[in-house]
Parts: structure tokens; sequence; C-alpha cells
């Protein structure tokens, strides 16, 4: 009897035994590179997937693609395709750029071990970024003198952290931060009320309250429900759980709050691309701008800022991935990891 009949026959013994078969979870496929599984570890223990990828067909050392990912608790692996802004920009980089590339999925996150995500504070992310980041030098056919860090969303703003003093190429912020984080919220909470209908005077009125709640609760390092409790008359305002926001712990947030993205961005003196969409509603002009501004005040001429009409937070125009956003990087890309650069 062949041997695939052997085997039918026994699925359907051990189905109905009772013992369960579990599918292999999807992998991504590339038409252009090759996708390698690691590990690295932060020092809480926590042991972190990375995805290498090795361009096909490409002899010799390549230049690298290293991305520091965003906020939310989201993976960076996307088996199922472009199934947003991020992972199309992420797939079609990694697919069309000719190089290797470097992704991290945070504690929690996909197959990553650890503290769970929602509990996993800012400290244990970045420490998995650096030893992602570290462990590049083991790959043979990574080239890391020729390295350009990619950071998406809240990543853009302390990328320079991950790679530290090893020298870089260039840094791309997509969306991104270079404020304090106590500024970026009280800008957000204009937005959201407005965005809302509230009228000026409403607007005004919860303004002067978040400022406040903020300041306890980012530079004081108090939970919100503790604030809450001890004010209960903002408690109309929060909009949040009482021991984080927007799925990750308060101290997550306090720990971004304690950057200084002044010192940080002074003091790189690789060229950066700053790129941000008119209808960012997540990153205001005012985040991203401030970091080409900080650059450029030490380093003349190093940071560009490029504005997209019309686009998302999500790299969306118009409810469709903006394709160009991928040449523009590829372009400035080659510029810097250009022989005499």
């Amino acid at each position: 009897m062949p041997a695939r009949i052997v085997s039918f026959f026994l699925a359907i013994i051990l189905t109905t035994a009772g013992v369960a078969f579990a599918q292999a979870p999807a992998k991504e496929h590339f038409q252009n590179a090759e996708v390698l599984y690691d590990w690295v570890s932060n020092s809480r223990g926590d042991r972190l997937r990375t995805f290498v990828t090795r361009p096909r067909n490409v002899q010799g050392k390549v230049p690298v693609l290293f991305f520091v990912g965003w906020l939310s608790c989201d993976s960076v692996e996307y088996a199922q395709g472009e199934t947003d802004g991020f992972g199309a920009l992420l797939l079609r980089l990694i697919d069309q750029s000719g190089y290797a590339t470097v992704r991290m999925d945070k504690p929690g996150v996909g197959e990553s071990r650890g503290t769970s995500c929602d509990k996993s504070d800012f400290q244990g992310e970045m420490e998995g970024y650096q030893a992602a980041f570290d462990s590049m030098a083991k790959f043979e056919f990574i080239d890391t003198d020729r390295i350009i860090v990619i950071g998406m969303s809240n990543g853009g703003g302390f990328a320079p952290l991950v790679s530290r003093r090893h020298p870089v190429r260039g840094f791309v912020a997509a969306g991104s931060w270079g404020r304090t984080w106590y500024e970026h919220m009280l800008e957000n909470e204009r937005v959201r009320l407005t965005s809302e209908g509230k009228s000026a005077a409403e607007v005004n009125s919860a303004m002067k309250a978040f400022a406040q709640f903020y300041d306890l609760y980012l530079i004081q390092g108090q939970a919100p429900g503790q604030i809450l409790r001890d004010h209960p008359q903002w408690k109309a305002l929060w909009y949040d759980s009482p021991d984080g926001q927007y799925g990750r712990p308060a101290a997550f947030y306090q720990q971004l709050q304690a950057l200084n993205l002044g010192e940080v961005w002074q003091n790189v003196d690789a060229p950066v691309l700053v790129l941000r969409g008119s209808k960012d509603t997540v990153m205001s002009r005012a985040d991203s701008s401030a970091i080409v501004e900080i650059v450029n005040r030490v380093h003349t001429g190093k940071a560009r800022y490029l504005e997209v009409e019309g686009m998302s937070h999500g790299f969306m125009v118009d409810n469709k991935f903006y394709a160009e956003l991928v040449p523009t990087i590829l372009n400035w890309m080659k510029q810097q990891l250009a022989p005499s650069n």
C-alpha cells in the first residue's frame, strides 16, 4: 500500500482517537529573498524571535536594513501578506531592495516568549532590539559596515538608541516623533477631542485637566487609575485602562517620557530621512519635524523632511498603500550606501 494512503488512514485513526494535528504556522515567502529564523534575549530572559532575510542569487556581503517596530503588540511577521500599510512597506523593501534585513518581535508577540506584550515595559523591548542589532555580526552575508536603520512610528523616535555607538549609513524615521512623550500626548488629546466634535470651550477645559493628568502619569510616575482615584473629577476624560494605555502598561510610557530625544538625535551624524503623511493623526508634523530640526542644528543638511500629501499614519492614500514610498526610500538608501559614503 502506498505510503501516502497509509498516512491517510493513520490520520483518520488518530483523529478518531482524539489525537489533534497542529497545522504548521504560515510563513512568509519572498520572490527575491529567503527568511532565516533566529533568537535573541534581553536581560529579563525573554526569548525573542528575529527574522533575517538574505537576498537570493547575491554573492558576498550585502548591506542590511534593520527595522525598529511600532508601539502596538502586532507582529512584524506578515505571513498573510500585505494586510496593512506597515506590512506593505516592510515586505516590499525586503523583496525589492536586494539587501539583507533584520526584524524582531517584541516580548510576548508571535513566537517571542517571556513577559506578555501588554505587561512588558520599554526597557525590555529596547534591550531586545539592541540584542537583535548585535546579532547581525554572526551572519557572514551581512556587511555590518553598511547598515540602514528604519524606524516605523514609535520606533523611529528612539532608533539611534538601538545601534548605540555602532556607525550606520543612515536612519529612516517614518511617522515618528522627536519631542517628549508628554508633548506628543497633549497634542494627540487636542486632535482627538476636536475630531470628536467638542466645542472650543470644551477642548480648552479638557486640555487644562490633561496637562495635569499627564504630568502625574508620565512625569510623576502614577498609574491612570491611581490618578483618577485622587482626582475623581477627571474620570469622564479618561478613555483607557487604569493600568496603562493603548495596550501597553503605564511604565512603558513613563520610560518613553524619560528619554531625552534631543540628546539622542543631536548626537546623530549619519544622514536622516524623516517621512510623514499630511493626514497622519497619530504623529503630528511637530513630532516628526523635530527630528530634522535637532539633527540639522548640529549637522547642517544631514536630515531631510518629506511630507506626502494625503498619506495617513499607516502609509495609505485614498485607502491604498502609497506605493511611491518604496522607490523614494530605496533611492535615498542607495545614495547613502554608495561606495563614496
